[in-house]
């Protein structure tokens, strides 16, 4: 719906003469960038890969050894931990991270003591992981007058900075805590005997609870290898890892361009987005493991074919049109495809498509109903966008609670939390599909955050929207 746009005159078919010609908009997106370079990826030589995953599974039971020898000295252990994660390696040890975390809960290890890093670190790392840790704990780096002690530890400063990201609402202290420790990061990083420059730096510009995992675990491992306290063979875990995990994503992306170039919508459709490529590191972003890759390939075409619909109903269509296009995608079946004009048909029909597709690679695993939660939450979603195309087209201008009840549901996070679930195997039930459908509050949050924060970079284009 932020789309800036102009317009253009469609000439009617011959039977549609004594009408009026067409007036419809164009958004002008600029055509792909990627071209057909992602296509003609080949696949790693079977022989190398299987030497490498057993090189990969080699290094991590010698590690799952290492950290388990770490288990007499807490801090040791936080510290392997904190690595794990960022080095994008912790789906390999679950397990073992869960106990070691529950141990250190139990006992409240490293969290009584005066160690400000520690402290720091392992309240983040539970919280992380869902324990409910007081923040109250930091009180006793105040002074008293109620102010956080001045302090050179700049590790400690780092670690309280980026723990402080773990609040919720309420907590005043890690909200102090915050202001306390950037006026003091921002003084460290224009220092010139800084050890910890660069880490202060990113931290500043993003912590670490709002990087995207998959590339913070790019730069981590630059970072990690230089660190004192480095473990090799984790360091050559990660680094092997990553590269697997890396030509795994460019044959799932060469399977999806494929898929989207046969689909031939950048011809067909000019006037929508061609945008697959992007879609796909967005999805990567929401799950990159190896055990996801199906559900990544669902998502992505789910969000692509998503990304084609809103630009019909929110540049292309006329309203007639949508009401169409909305009561075929209620009934969903092809008979509805009939009557729609051609430009929808191509849509409609990949999207059946699309859907087919997805239910007969999740039968396999008996879990065909998930497909039908999928299907109506894109329901939901094409009713909301007819919602904002009716307001446009009548000249509507809602007030902010009608416009928040439609623009939650288009900011698309309902219909990508339901899909997200549908190739996730066994790690999903049927329960998880009821209760996002109930839209809970981490649901709703999520849809308020985005729509704001897209509303707010585009509020230039959503004048436009409103006033054409």
């Amino acid at each position: 719906m932020a789309t800036q746009v102009s317009q253009e005159v469609v000439p009617k078919t011959p039977d549609q003469a004594h009408h009026n010609e067409i007036i419809r908009r164009t958004a002008n997106f600029h055509p792909s960038i990627w071209g057909d370079q992602f296509i003609s990826h080949l696949p790693k030589d079977k022989v190398r890969e299987a030497i490498e995953l057993q090189e990969i599974e080699k290094l991590r039971e010698q590690f799952k050894r290492e950290l388990l020898a770490a288990a007499s000295n807490s801090s040791q252990q936080l510290d392997l931990i904190d690595a794990i994660q960022r080095l994008g390696v912790a789906y390999h040890f679950e397990t073992e991270i869960e106990e070691a975390l529950q141990h250190i809960y139990n006992n409240r290890i490293d969290m009584e003591d005066d160690d400000l890093y520690n402290t720091a670190l392992g309240f983040r790392l539970l919280r992380q992981h869902g324990y409910n840790v007081s923040c109250d704990i930091f009180n006793k780096f105040k002074d008293d007058k109620g102010y956080f002690k001045q302090s050179n530890d700049a590790r400690g400063i780092l670690g309280l900075y980026e723990a402080a990201h773990l609040a919720v609402h309420g907590e005043d202290i890690l909200d102090e805590a915050l202001a306390f420790t950037t006026i003091h990061l921002k003084s460290m990083a224009s220092s010139p005997n800084c050890p910890l420059t660069a880490k202060v730096s990113h931290a500043l510009k993003q912590p670490i609870r709002r990087g995207v995992p998959r590339l913070e675990s790019r730069r981590y491992i630059s970072i990690y290898q230089d660190e004192p306290s480095c473990n090799k063979t984790l360091l050559r875990l990660a680094k092997l890892n990553f590269n697997l995990v890396q030509d795994l994503h460019k044959e799932e992306l060469a399977e999806i361009t494929r898929w989207w170039k046969g689909l031939d919508f950048a011809r067909r459709l000019p006037f929508a987005r061609d945008r697959v490529v992007e879609c796909f590191f967005w999805i990567v972003g929401v799950y990159f493991e190896p055990h996801y890759s199906l559900a990544r390939k669902i998502l992505t075409k789910v969000t692509a074919m998503t990304s084609i619909i809103d630009d019909i109903y929110d540049v292309y269509g006329t309203l007639e049109e949508l009401e169409l296009f909305t009561g075929a995608i209620d009934r969903w079946d092809t008979k509805s495809m009939d009557q729609l004009p051609d430009y929808m048909k191509i849509c409609y029909e990949a999207l059946l498509n699309v859907y087919s597709e997805i239910e007969e690679k999740v039968a396999k695993e008996g879990l065909s109903y998930r497909v039908h939660y999928g299907k109506e939450a894109m329901k939901v979603l094409v009713h909301a966008y007819f919602n904002e195309a009716k307001w446009f087209h009548e000249n509507h201008i809602p007030t902010m609670e009608e416009y928040m009840q439609v623009a939650l549901v288009t900011s698309g996070y309902f219909l990508l939390a339901t899909v997200s679930f549908i190739g996730m195997a066994d790690m999903v039930t049927e329960q998880a599909f009821d209760w996002v459908f109930n839209r809970p509050k981490i649901v709703r949050a999520s849809e308020t955050i985005a729509r704001l924060v897209d509303d707010v970079r585009s509020h230039k284009s959503y004048y436009v929207y409103f006033s054409v």
